[in-house]
C-alpha cells in the first residue's frame, strides 16, 4: 500500500511569504522554488504543490469575478 503525504500545516508567517512570491511570480521555477523552500522551512516539492494549488484559487476566483463583472456592468456609458 502507498503511504499518503501528511497534510502540511503553515504558520501565519510562512502563508505571508509565500502570498508575497505569489504576487511577485505566478510560476517559479526550480531554483526560485529551493529558495522559498530555504525561506519557509518545507521542501520544494511542498512549495510546488502549495503553488498549484494557490494558482486553481486564483483561477477560480478569476474566472468568478468575470461572471460578477458580466453580471452587473459597472459602466454607464
Amino acid at each position: 500500500p502507498v503511504k499518503k503525504k501528511s497534510r502540511t500545516f503553515y504558520s501565519a508567517e510562512q502563508l505571508e511569504e509565500l502570498e508575497k512570491m505569489f504576487q511577485e511570480d505566478h510560476y517559479p521555477d526550480n531554483e526560485k522554488r529551493r529558495e522559498i523552500a530555504a525561506i519557509v522551512g518545507v521542501t520544494p516539492q511542498r512549495i510546488m504543490v502549495w503553488f498549484q494549488n494557490r494558482r486553481a484559487k486564483w483561477r477560480k476566483s478569476e474566472k468568478l469575478s468575470v461572471k460578477g463583472n458580466k453580471k452587473y456592468p459597472t459602466s454607464s456609458a
